[in-house]
């Protein structure tokens, strides 16, 4: 811990970073080994790759940091903040007890005991989790997002009034492209009947039907509580397709290591974006961050069709964090290296104040 600086001394030293206490949450199955012995294409399709990499990472910067796994039992965090007392606690937590949806929970819980933590706050994940009220959020704030209808489990398929085909249909409430495919996107009422028992049976979720918007495929991480700092935009380059594939995200194609580099699947800066069109981006999602009440880091998911509009898919307040994964590579972009992002977080965790007041 650094001592205060004496006053003769201000402006001549900056004063040492502080290394704090971190309890790294993470899921019982993805508790990374003490000792690594994978190498290249085989450490990166580990199952715990971002857990080793935001572990190591923070060890690497001195912090103390050791993982808490988190299954279906609050009890080790409770234990963690007792008995170690940590600065504060580093979420790396999808969910709780394997269900999504949960997330906002244990980010609730630990808002009670009141131990500061990173990434997003629990009303902001459940808002952004339920892609039908994002929408309608956003759709009140002036952000563009495309027409929905929600498909409950459980209620009889009713037929749309006047659809406009082709259609997209997807989880509610899962993110990572979970349950999307090719067949995902639908010509006929036949298959939007099909395509919706399918979410509801195979994946378990009520469904999301909006219009299919055909364009490109952009990523734009944000970072920060009050003051936002809005990464460059990425995008999902997809020009290696089979040419009777739709260019979407998946869920095949993003985590399929094999799929991707046989047909050239890559993700970059955005390519030939004019200054207007990437502050109206960069505007948006401001705009769509805090209408949502997010606050840390987020993606958020964007399509620009032909005729240079852009539609905000949803938004993503718990993205992925591995250093070869988008936001980093983004950040790393922007001059804000991977061990840098990290610390970011954290002091973003330190700083955020839940109950508003700050």
């Amino acid at each position: 811990m650094s001592t205060p600086q004496d006053p003769a001394r201000k402006g001549r030293r900056r004063r040492a970073p502080r290394r704090f206490r971190v309890a790294v949450l993470v899921h019982p199955d993805l508790v990374p080994p003490e000792e690594i012995t994978l190498r290249g294409e085989e450490l990166e399709a580990a199952p715990w790759k971002t857990e080793h990499d935001v572990l190591r990472t923070l060890q690497e910067l001195g912090h103390e940091a050791w993982p808490v796994p988190v299954g279906a039992e609050l009890g080790p965090i409770r234990q963690a903040v007792t008995d170690q007392k940590p600065h504060v606690v580093f979420n790396l937590l999808e969910g709780f007890a394997d269900e999504p949806s949960f997330g906002h929970n244990v980010v609730a819980y630990l808002e009670l005991l009141k131990v500061p933590y990173t990434g997003c706050n629990s009303r902001g994940l459940f808002l952004a989790r339920d892609k039908g009220i994002a929408k309608q959020i956003l759709t009140y704030h002036r952000v563009p997002v495309p027409a929905h209808t929600v498909y409950p489990r459980g209620q009889r398929f009713r037929r749309p009034r006047r659809p406009t085909f082709p259609l997209i249909v997807k989880s509610l409430t899962m993110d990572a492209s979970v349950g999307i495919s090719q067949a995902s996107v639908v010509e006929n009422e036949a298959k939007l009947e099909e395509r919706v028992r399918f979410i509801h049976e195979s994946v378990g979720t009520h469904a999301l039907v909006e219009p299919y918007i055909d364009g490109r495929e952009l990523y734009v991480g944000v970072l920060g509580n009050q003051r936002l700092r809005v990464l460059p935009v990425w995008e999902l380059i997809l020009d290696g397709l089979p040419e009777q594939s739709r260019p979407i995200a998946t869920e095949r194609l993003k985590w399929n290591k094999a799929y991707q580099k046989r047909h050239g699947i890559d993700s970059g800066p955005a390519r030939n974006l004019s200054p207007e069109l990437a502050k109206r981006i960069d505007q948006l999602c401001r705009r769509a961050y805090r209408a949502l009440r997010l606050n840390g880091c987020a993606r958020i998911d964007l399509r620009l069709d032909a005729g240079g509009r852009i539609w905000l898919i949803e938004a993503n307040p718990n993205p992925q964090l591995s250093l070869d994964e988008d936001l980093a590579q983004s950040a790393r972009h922007a001059g804000l290296t991977y061990p840098a992002l990290i610390q970011r977080l954290l002091q973003l965790g330190m700083s955020w104040d839940p109950t508003g007041s700050d």
